[in-house]
């Protein structure tokens, strides 16, 4: 029942997508013809771009293996019809692979987390399909937030609007950290104080046992309220007038929080 349920996931995530990026459109014809193919297919791109996602629409019924397990991949090649396999970057022997892969007649959908190819296995593949980074796909940023975001409030059960404005996504590590991002704002965006104030105790009460605990741990207080202002108000100046703080006082704080403030604040 679960493997059913991701795999009418795949699908919904799929279809949602197609309509909304040019990208991923052209990504999922490639797709199309593939599943009416029986042959090996290569998708390659960094951590994060989709490749699992695209690797299950081509093959929805294949069995999934990591390539860093040789053992489980050999005895997958051998006595399935068709297999997924992850991280063919990380693969630990890519002589026993090869030579499983040419003894059967395995379909292998694989995924390699790379933008750069070093092996020479690319023979035994019929067709290549690069995913970029998201960087270079502004419009699938955009399509992945609002997908990500009905999501999430779907999961958490949340109907309030949540707000984007000055939002920075996260693409470090493309599809991975964006997901994680929204998630994060998503569920934080809808915590009232004493959840909030619950979450801070929770996290202090395993940290707290020092002599100089109230000092050590005031910056969980302070950054966030210092980077809200700053980024709510535009001016130091001004926020230190809110908060009702000495300019050099708001200045001394933010100096020493400076590990924590990563962008430079307004004057």
């Amino acid at each position: 029942m679960v493997v059913v349920l991701q795999r009418v996931a795949i699908a919904v995530v799929a279809t949602n997508l197609i309509a909304s990026s040019s990208f991923l459109r052209e990504a999922f014809k490639t797709a199309n013809l593939l599943k009416s193919l029986n042959v090996n297919a290569f998708i390659y791109g960094s951590v994060g771009t989709g490749k699992k996602t695209i690797a299950s629409y081509i093959a929805p019924n294949a069995l999934v293996v990591d390539a860093q397990n040789t053992q489980r991949l050999l005895d997958s090649i051998a006595f399935n019809d068709v297999v997924i396999v992850l991280n063919l970057n990380k693969i630990q022997n890519y002589k026993l692979f090869y030579d499983e892969l040419k003894k059967n007649k395995t379909r292998v959908i694989a995924c390699y987390s790379s933008d750069v190819i070093h092996h020479d296995l690319l023979d035994l593949f019929s067709l290549k399909l690069y995913l970029p980074p998201l960087v270079s796909r502004v419009e699938d940023v955009s399509s992945f937030i609002n997908h990500f975001e009905i999501e999430s409030k779907s999961l958490f059960n949340i109907s309030t609007n949540v707000v984007f404005d000055d939002f920075e996504p996260d693409l470090s590590e493309n599809l991975v950290s964006l997901k994680k991002q929204i998630y994060s704002k998503v569920l934080t965006s809808n915590i009232d104080e004493s959840t909030l104030m619950k979450l801070i105790e929770n996290h202090l009460f395993h940290k707290i046992g020092g002599k100089n605990d109230y000092r050590d741990f005031l910056h969980i207080f302070e950054v966030p309220l210092i980077k809200a202002g700053i980024k709510k108000f535009k001016s130091q100046l001004k926020l230190s007038a809110i908060l009702g703080l000495n300019r050099n006082t708001l200045r001394k704080k933010i100096s020493e929080n400076s590990d924590y403030l990563e962008t430079p604040t307004p004057k």
